[in-house]
């Protein structure tokens, strides 16, 4: 029998389909949602299959289904089904009022993708503050290294999204721009001051932080809290994130399997909830650490339901529009076919 609540979990599954394990286990664990990876998706119908059975799973037609489609490097959907975005720094370097309206356009063309599927929640746009020195995991994700450019920018992606049907989720806060190591494989720590993470790191955030959802850094701050990365750490949540920065939207793990941080996952999972992050996410969908994951976790707050509530009332039905005419503007503004060839089925 589900919960009387969803648990506060976002999982991934391991393959284009269901095994009858997962359907099992999913029916009994309850987890809020689901995220989709590039061995999720095939083709479109494939897709659309996947995500009735997610949500036939759990038994709720509106469960969130989560991707990374951001364009560039991090892009789940590929051709030749799904047309090919760039980086969001490829976008940002048309400058001005072009870069603006390409921005906006992008992030339109991909919430369309995405709402044809079934998808409801794109983790993007990447508002991270672009630093000298620092690891490429970042790198051309983000819109460069002025944070009010990158909150310009952040928010056309975010209204593009949300013209589409499609919830944003600003990441990675507080910000991940200086991280000198690629927390897949181990724990940045930034040594920045307060003051200077205030000036920088945290001002797109800040200027967005009336966003529905959010996914935590894997980043330790020195400044801040010298003994936890953010994920885990209720002073940069509760000071940070939901204090100086002001969100109160929906905050969500990064995925929980990432190297940066240590100990069994089912610590892992418990810790990121007690330090105030309103979900889990687990994403590789390997047996043994999804179950480790879910054995960490319990029904979703009655906080973390306010926050999911809140969320929602973003979303609308996308009006109808022309999508010939879009992927005409869009390449006009970037005029550059190799980087953005449309599907060609």
């Amino acid at each position: 029998m589900s919960n009387p609540e969803p648990r506060a979990v976002v999982l991934g599954c391991a393959g284009a389909t269901l095994t009858g394990w997962e359907r099992g286990f999913f029916r009994e664990a309850d987890p809020l949602g689901f995220i989709l990876f590039q061995r999720n998706c095939e083709n479109p119908q494939q897709v659309r299959a996947l995500i009735a059975a997610l949500r036939d799973a759990v038994g709720r037609a509106d469960a969130p289904v989560l991707i990374d489609q951001e364009g560039g490097r991090v892009a789940r959907l590929k051709p030749p089904h799904w047309r090919r975005y760039p980086a969001a720094a490829k976008l940002a370097g048309l400058g001005g009022a072009r870069a603006l309206e390409a921005v906006k356009l992008c992030a339109r063309l991909i919430a369309d993708d995405l709402f044809r599927l079934g998808i409801s929640i794109d983790c993007a746009p990447v508002l991270d503050v672009s630093s000298p020195g620092a690891d490429d995991i970042i790198g051309d994700r983000a819109y460069g290294s002025a944070p009010e450019e990158v909150a310009r920018l952040g928010r056309a992606a975010c209204e593009g999204l949300l013209e589409g049907g499609i919830l944003p989720v600003i990441k990675h806060i507080p910000g991940h721009g200086r991280a000198g190591v690629d927390s897949h494989k181990a724990l940045p720590r930034v040594t920045a001051d307060r003051a200077t993470l205030e000036r920088t790191d945290f001002a797109p955030f800040r200027a967005l932080a009336a966003m529905p959802w959010a996914m935590t850094a894997h980043v330790l701050y020195e400044a801040l809290d010298a003994g936890l990365p953010a994920t885990l750490s209720p002073k940069v949540i509760r000071e940070t994130i939901r204090g100086t920065i002001g969100f109160d939207g929906v905050l969500i793990s990064d995925d929980l399997s990432m190297q940066a941080l240590g100990g069994p996952l089912e610590v892992r999972a418990r810790d990121a909830l007690a330090a105030g992050c309103d979900l889990a996410l687990h994403c590789n969908g390997e047996r043994p650490e999804i179950e480790a994951v879910v054995a960490g976790t319990g029904p979703v707050s009655p906080e973390a339901r306010r926050r999911l509530a809140r969320a929602e009332t973003f979303r609308r039905a996308p009006p109808s529009w022309d999508r010939a005419a879009a992927e005409r503007r869009f390449n006009e503004l970037v005029s550059d076919e190799a980087a953005c060839t449309a599907a060609t089925s």
